[in-house]
């Protein structure tokens, strides 16, 4: 009998994420919801990442109430979400309390599959998301931030998948997200986790370089479940790799999916007039559709390659581009090889721009970084060398205990700051996420005066 993949569609997080920065309102999804329950997929990938930021900040959106409303609009398919393990969908560690309580919510108001990741695979910073996904009957799917370096071997993800599955995971997801699993690779290591894992396993790639068609069928090839795509308008570049084209392969191979390829048809008809939109009015960048293969040299995602880019052409400095790509795998070595995946991706591709504008390594240091040696978003993969450490703390002490046991209950708190405009957990949840535009997104909802600035009128009166 012909093995059963499965598909997770990511168009409406990962795919326009990667694409158009999180800009697609709750308008362009509804209408074609339906369809998407019903073409067969595993799940639809449809919140967490940047989307809860974006719909604040940039859509007038409450991401709430989106998530409501694409629950009540998907009545088979399951809901998945991506969560930072305690930076939730910040960029730091939040208290326990607030963790749990944005758990709950989420599972509440919709998400059935949370995949939880740690920037450091450090899986002392997933224990509280873990155990309240569990708590409130979610399916709690961990994911392995994929990086390469000398410490990061195949055997090294093995005996971390087999951590993963002891602390309580539903299913393991290899997540690379700077496209730079190799074919090669993603059959070994999908191969030696089927071996050693009971559990399902799901293979998350970018298109960026150029090869993760391979690395798909050959993760297939290995044993893999589940595989992340996304419909073909907002697929290629910095997405996943086409929905559509991916299954057609797969078929013609001899694998079974359960999609119905006429209502994938129809999805992709929808999202091409939604996609030429978002080109016309310049926020789909050509440029993110571009096949980088330095992204396999520099092991440098497609996304932070163009933010330095753009950082430098902003100081007039677009001739030190090149420096700076071979300054940020040396910037990785010193600080221990973390993958760059956010926020240790954006961590260090500032500290690398800083040393070559500086013109001095370590010269110039950001407070993260800072913090990141002193312990306080985990332990690296790699012990940092005392002379770099030295470097950037001097002789400040480094935490060694779970970084948010130093943290104390804040939930409380937030609710009383923000208690002139919040009406539920769920508002002081963005609150406590994204201070100043939950703020302001609250305070419009709530006062139709808020966005009016204050006037002193002076009155002269004649008598």
């Amino acid at each position: 009998m012909a093995k059963k993949i499965l598909f997770t569609e990511t168009v409406l997080r990962d795919g326009q994420q990667s694409l158009i920065a999180t800009r697609m309102p709750i308008t362009d999804m509804l209408p074609i919801m339906k369809t998407m329950d019903e073409a067969g997929y595993h799940s639809l990938e449809v919140w967490g990442g940047a989307t809860f930021d974006a719909c604040i900040r940039f859509l007038n959106e409450d991401p709430w109430e989106r998530l409501r409303l694409l629950r009540k609009n998907v009545k088979n398919t399951k809901l998945q979400m991506l969560l930072r393990g305690q930076n939730l969908l910040g960029y730091r560690n939040y208290p326990d309390d607030v963790v749990q309580a944005f758990i709950e919510k989420s599972i509440k108001n919709g998400i059935d599959i949370i995949r939880i990741f740690d920037a450091l695979n450090d899986l002392r910073n997933l224990k509280t998301s873990v155990e309240t996904t569990k708590k409130f009957g979610g399916h709690c799917q961990i994911a392995i931030s994929y990086t390469t370096s000398d410490f990061h071997t195949v055997d090294y993800f093995v005996e971390l998948s087999k951590e993963i599955e002891k602390i309580g995971a539903d299913s393991i997801c290899i997540k690379d997200m700077a496209g730079v699993l190799t074919p090669n690779i993603a059959y070994e290591l999908v191969s030696k986790i089927k071996d050693n894992v009971s559990l399902p396993l799901e293979v998350h790639t970018h298109a960026t370089s150029g090869i993760s068609e391979m690395t798909y069928l050959k993760a297939v090839e290995a044993g893999a479940d589940i595989i992340d795509t996304a419909i073909s308008p907002f697929a290629g570049g910095t997405s996943q790799p086409a929905t559509e084209s991916v299954a057609i392969a797969l078929q013609g191979l001899g694998y079974h999916t359960d999609l119905d390829m006429n209502k994938v048809t129809d999805i992709a008809e929808y999202f091409s007039p939604i996609r030429d939109r978002f080109r016309n009015e310049g926020l789909l960048n050509p440029k993110v559709k571009d096949i980088e293969p330095k992204t396999l040299t520099y092991k440098v995602p497609g996304g932070m390659l163009s933010n330095l880019l753009s950082q430098l052409t902003e100081q007039g400095l677009q001739d030190k581009f090149e420096e700076v790509l071979k300054e940020v795998p040396l910037v990785r070595a010193d600080l221990g090889y973390p993958p760059l995946v956010t926020p240790l991706s954006q961590m260090v591709g500032t500290q690398a721009l800083m040393n070559v504008i500086s013109g001095e390594r370590y010269k110039l240091v950001p407070k993260e970084i800072k913090d990141y040696v002193r312990g306080l978003y985990g332990k690296p993969p790699v012990a940092i060398k005392e002379d770099v450490k030295k470097k950037i703390i001097g002789d400040e002490p480094v935490i060694t205990v779970r970084p948010a046991d130093l943290l104390e209950p804040k939930m409380d708190n937030f609710a009383e700051e923000i208690k002139q405009y919040a009406k539920s957990t769920e508002d002081v949840l963005m609150y406590a996420l994204f201070p100043q535009q939950a703020k302001d997104f609250l305070g419009r909802r709530e006062d139709k005066f808020y966005d009016v600035p204050i006037q002193k009128v002076n009155v002269s009166i004649d008598i």
